[in-house]
């Protein structure tokens, strides 16, 4: 019936995924959302929020939400702008930078995994496309 629905299969591969990496970061007490934002802001410190959020294509409230319980669990600081009081910059804190090395092994080992059910050439060219498909929409 849904065959060729493209928001029907999407939704339902990132079910899947979103059970993947659910199980990847859940050692760590985080969700996948959590983890890759942590990730993110590891990767480029003092990154702004409106940048994070424009990084993982998400809105700036759920950005807020998602830093909220990051900061709660002790693993971010943000650090207000002297340019926009509304800004702030996110810092990883040192128990957040203790698990950085944790949380890119537990992703890789998914996408390891995937690689291989998938065959790395089927792998590279769906994200490939999904992500070309993503930026002609958005």
């Amino acid at each position: 019936m849904f065959d060729y629905c493209l928001y029907f299969n999407t939704t339902a591969l990132a079910r899947v995924l979103e059970r993947e990496w659910s199980k990847a970061f859940k050692p760590f007490g985080l969700t996948p959302s959590q983890a890759f934002m942590l990730r993110a802001v590891l990767k480029k410190p003092d990154m702004l929020q409106s940048e994070l959020a424009r990084e993982l294509a998400i809105s700036r409230s759920t950005a807020t939400r998602t830093l909220d319980g990051l900061q709660q669990l002790g693993l971010l600081l943000r650090q207000a702008t002297g340019n926009d009081g509304r800004e702030s910059a996110i810092q990883a804190t040192a128990a957040g930078i203790a698990l950085q090395e944790q949380l890119d092994a537990a992703s890789g080992e998914v996408t390891k995994r995937l690689k291989k059910e998938l065959g790395l050439a089927h792998f590279d060219e769906t994200v490939t496309k999904v992500k070309q498909v993503r930026s002609t929409i958005a």
